[in-house]
């Protein structure tokens, strides 16, 4: 919702209104700060005739001073970098011929800087990360596992960080020969990591001052299965994941069974239902009032992979269920609710495109589309090529939305451009407005910081700075922070 609001500063017959663009601060857990500008002092130079405007900017965020002289259309006069306090002053020299200009500040939609980068090891020869938390305090939790999956040394792989990216404490836990983990909530006692441990369904509770186990609560549901997702429910937790894994040992996709159960607050199973009917593989659910959206993405060996999402209510009754993608492979993976209870799914398309591009797609509250954007070769390469492998995604207060994804190059084809080679993967970050039009794409890579290898986009939280924290998979559990957008 946009809010604007009007200051008349005199100086003789000289008037100067001055108009504030911003949005209303929505209070949803799951939204970050809003770019709300506040104006806290204008002040008249009399010795210049300039006008001083004091502002609460957010560091390195981009703002753009634009005039008009009737309200009919404003152009930009200039660029203003956010300082690296809360507030900061520009000064706006006298208007020529006009006794009357208006004014607004407004943030710039450009690509954000990369502001720093850490990453984490597991104990096991390479560490994938699947999901990222920002946490009560600031600091941020990531979760996915250490070592390769499908053999005995695997394990779930948990690192807490403050909000530098400095390490708090990882744990790592896990038997047999296949172990993972997935996603994780924070709750007032610890934080629920959900995923697997020996080919079966698992929830973990840890301690949040060091990540140490409260308690452990694993089931077979059927065959090789997993947990993908966790919220809350009335009577404990909800979550949703996949059985019969008919893939058991792919990270991603195992084309299997969609499944939903009930845990109650001490983990204990209680109920579950399959949701094979809907969707293979559920990966996503969000709690919106009493009711829950779910994602994912449906398979069978004779039919076309297809986005898929249901909404259901605190039993687990069906009040919708739709299927989205077009003739060819569509992956969803993932999902959030804006405020106005629209619906994003993100993910990957073969549907339209040369080759794999980033696909999303907004909802209404019933499930009807929209709109849908496809993206992807932000880096100009061949694009039959080129695979744009989305993982995440995160709703921003202004209707629209930002995907996390990788960008690169899975073929013999090697190409250099601008001294960036097709397959060194980078993550490859967009951000698309409420209207499904991208606002600004940004790829970042280990050179920029000096290091070496591939990087992906594996997930994407946004932070109350109004920047975000990005999952990178570099090997490691990469941490990737972004400024204000």
């Amino acid at each position: 919702m946009n809010r604007s609001t009007q200051l008349l500063v005199s100086r003789g017959n000289l008037n100067i209104f001055f108009v504030i663009c911003a949005y209303f601060w929505l209070p949803q857990s799951f939204f970050a700060d809003c770019n709300h500008i506040d104006i806290s002092n204008l002040r008249w130079l009399h010795d210049t005739s300039e006008l001083e405007i004091t502002f609460q900017s957010k560091p390195e965020k981009i703002y753009e001073l634009q005039g008009s002289s009737d309200l009919s259309g404003f152009n930009a006069i200039f660029d203003v970098t956010g300082a690296t306090g809360t507030e900061q002053t520009i000064v706006l020299g006298p208007s020529e011929n006009l006794q009357t200009r208006f004014f607004k500040i407004a943030g710039k939609n450009t690509a954000p800087t990369a502001r720093w980068f850490q990453e984490q090891n597991g104990s096991r020869e390479e560490s994938h990360g699947h999901f990222i938390l920002v946490c009560e305090d600031g600091g941020f939790l990531q979760i996915g596992e250490t070592g390769i999956v499908g053999r005995a040394t695997a394990k779930i792989l948990v690192v807490k960080t403050n909000s530098e990216g400095d390490l708090e404490w990882k744990q790592e836990f896990g038997s047999g020969n296949r172990n993972m983990g997935n996603s994780a909530i924070e709750v007032a006692d610890g934080y629920l990591v959900c995923g697997m441990l020996n080919r079966n369904s698992a929830i973990l509770k840890l301690d949040k001052s060091d990540g140490t186990l409260i308690f452990s609560r694993t089931r077979n549901n059927g065959g090789t299965d997993a947990y993908e997702h966790i919220a809350l429910h009335p009577n404990g937790f909800i979550v949703v994941g996949y059985t019969n894994a008919e893939d058991p040992n792919n990270t991603f996709f195992t084309e299997g069974r969609g499944y939903l159960g009930f845990h109650d607050s001490a983990g204990n199973w209680t109920s579950g239902k399959s949701l094979n009917e809907h969707l293979s593989l559920a990966y996503r659910i969000k709690a919106v009032d009493d009711n829950y959206y779910i994602s994912g993405t449906t398979y069978s060996p004779t039919d076309t992979l297809t986005y898929a999402a249901l909404k259901i209510d605190s039993s687990g009754s069906v009040i919708w269920s739709n299927q989205y993608g077009g003739s060819n492979q569509n992956h969803c993976f993932g999902m959030d609710v804006g405020s106005d209870g629209a619906v994003f799914l993100t993910g990957h398309t073969l549907s339209g495109t040369e080759n794999w591009d980033t696909y999303t797609i907004k909802l209404d509250e019933n499930g009807s589309v929209l709109w849908e954007t496809k993206r992807g070769n932000p880096r100009g390469f061949n694009p039959r090529w080129i695979h744009d492998e989305t993982w995440g995604i995160q709703a921003t207060c202004d209707g629209g939305c930002i995907i996390a994804a990788g960008t690169g190059d899975e073929y013999s084809y090697s190409v250099t451009l601008d001294g960036v080679t097709s397959d060194e993967w980078e993550a490859y970050i967009v951000k698309i407005d409420a209207s499904g039009n991208v606002q600004w794409e940004a790829s970042y890579s280990s050179g920029d910081f000096g290091l070496e290898g591939d990087w992906a986009a594996e997930d994407i939280a946004l932070t109350s700075d109004g920047g975000a924290i990005i999952a990178i998979d570099n090997g490691q559990f990469g941490f990737l922070k972004i400024a204000p957008f």
